[in-house]
């Protein structure tokens, strides 16, 4: 257990209220909706797989290849068609749905390969799913200026940004989960801040405040807190002064197997040989080539 879901969706009804920082999310949304219009064919019955927010259910709406877009998430606001559900335990019977979709929510499941498996479960033969979490070095900015302030003031650090996963390992675990054609690739978003402490606001506004079961539950010392600000402008601005964020969005993709998908060949079947297609001699197994 790694993340305190209850705590992370009440941060995310604390950013409804103040009025939510959406910029990534429009962006994650309109990137789905991209990347869903070269897929040529229908979806009749779609899932919005925990998404904070209506964006993607926004962007899909006049996409004519999708049916009935379903809103599932443990809280559901201006949805047509919604069940409320846990990311962990999904509630959808076996090959019920066409499509899932998700944009950042998924990174902060504490059972990333489980969830894989029943949505791989969920969908029918040949069905989609298209995903977009946070992951890579997100955030890894602040996360080293908060260690060295924290081990500066306070003798050792302590988690403060959450673990996110790397984009091989997403591809892994999508095999693992029986999905076939994985796709993974990562989108690096640089955003620019005036200062640290407006970078913590929208993380506020975004519900993406530290929800770790291991977070230190003592208040943030305020010596700590400037010394962090101190070594995060020193090491990650601007020539202008502003500071640089990274965002590392990967993309996945997968589809329930079925027999008209392309298939591997079988070992041996090849009839040319890789060596003439790229015009060299071919060497036996263990043999160096001379120079």
């Amino acid at each position: 257990m790694i993340f305190d879901r209850a705590l992370i969706r009440a941060r995310q009804d604390r950013a409804r209220r103040l009025g939510p920082a959406t910029f990534l999310l429009e962006r994650v949304a309109q990137e789905l909706a991209d990347r869903l219009s070269v897929v040529v064919r229908h979806f009749d019955v779609a899932v919005d797989l925990g998404t904070p927010a209506a964006d993607v259910r926004r962007a899909l709406a006049n996409n004519p290849a999708v049916g009935r877009l379903i809103a599932a998430s443990p809280a559901v606001e201006g949805a047509s068609l919604a069940v409320i559900a846990n990311e962990e335990a999904l509630p959808f019977a076996q090959s019920s749905l066409d499509l899932v979709v998700s944009a950042l929510a998924l990174q902060t499941v504490n059972d990333l390969p489980g969830t894989l498996v029943q949505i791989r479960r969920a969908l029918r033969p040949d069905g989609l799913l298209l995903a977009a979490l946070l992951g890579g070095d997100t955030l890894g900015e602040l996360r080293q200026s908060f260690a060295t302030a924290e081990t500066e003031i306070e003798g050792g650090a302590s988690p403060r940004v959450a673990p996110f996963a790397d984009v091989r390992e997403i591809g892994a675990l999508l095999q693992r989960a029986g999905l076939a054609l994985p796709v993974t690739d990562l989108d690096r978003v640089t955003v620019r801040y005036n200062s640290v402490f407006d970078l913590m606001r929208d993380l506020r506004r975004m519900g993406a405040t530290s929800a770790l079961i291991e977070r230190r539950r003592t208040p943030l010392r305020r010596a700590t807190l400037l010394r962090m600000a101190e070594i995060y402008q020193r090491s990650f601005s601007d020539p202008d002064g502003k500071l640089r964020v990274t965002f590392d969005i990967i993309w996945l993709s997968g589809w329930a197997p079925h027999a008209s998908q392309q298939q591997p060949l079988r070992p041996g079947s090849a009839r040319a040989r890789l060596a003439d297609a790229l015009g060299v001699s071919e060497q036996p197994a263990g043999e160096k080539a001379r120079h």
